[in-house]
């Protein structure tokens, strides 16, 4: 098993990357916003759910493989980037549509938490930079001969890390939901969080 000391330092280094705004980061705020603590939570699971993916690709190769071919990191990064890209899009058309009077009156969900899952999920198994992530960090703190049981006790501590820090993330965004309730603050979150999520898709796509 891995020791008490070097999960700690796995924890801490996997809080620090799931605090850094990103996709995710934007993902579970947007959901929460748009569907309550529920919602932002369910993001967060889904987001979980591909970090342990990602920690397990990592033991088995996958994400090396992933690193070593351009063709396949380019082509999971454009197919990230264009997912973040639509959600901004969705946004934006949202803005423009401009109905916003029934949020202001009864406050109703505009993602379930089963979209919101998918969401957070996608959003993450389509990110590579999770995957380089992961490969950089992993190995580190497996050593040479790791066993199964290891490899799966970290890829369960990341994917804690990452359930416990958008919980935290849901519950603070959901309890100021009637703020967000207001047609004119809807609508300006729903302009600016379209902008940074097309802004991110198009950073995403366009680096190396």
């Amino acid at each position: 098993m891995i020791s008490g000391a070097t999960a700690l330092s796995f924890v801490l280094i996997c809080l620090l990357g799931a605090m850094a705004p990103g996709p995710d980061f934007l993902v579970v705020t947007r959901s929460a916003i748009l569907g309550g603590r529920r919602a932002g939570i369910a993001a967060g699971l889904g987001i979980a759910l591909g970090v342990f993916v990602w920690v397990v690709a990592v033991a088995l190769g996958v994400a090396a493989i992933l690193a070593a071919s351009a063709i396949a990191f380019t082509v999971v990064k454009l197919i990230g980037a264009a997912y973040l890209i639509f959600l901004g899009v969705k946004a934006w058309l949202a803005v423009r549509r401009g109905d916003y009077s029934e949020l202001k009156d009864k406050v109703a969900p505009v993602v379930v938490p089963k979209e919101a899952f998918r969401q957070g999920l996608l959003t993450n198994l389509f990110n590579p930079k999770v995957a380089m992530f992961f490969l950089a960090l992993v190995p580190q703190f497996l050593p040479h001969s790791a066993s199964t049981a290891q490899t799966l006790q970290l890829a369960v501590l990341a994917t804690t890390v990452a359930v416990v820090w958008t919980f935290v993330l849901a519950t603070l965004v959901g309890s100021l939901r009637r703020f967000f309730g207001s047609g004119r603050v809807r609508r300006t979150m729903d302009a600016v969080m379209g902008t940074f999520l097309v802004g991110l898709g198009i950073r995403v796509a366009v680096q190396n």
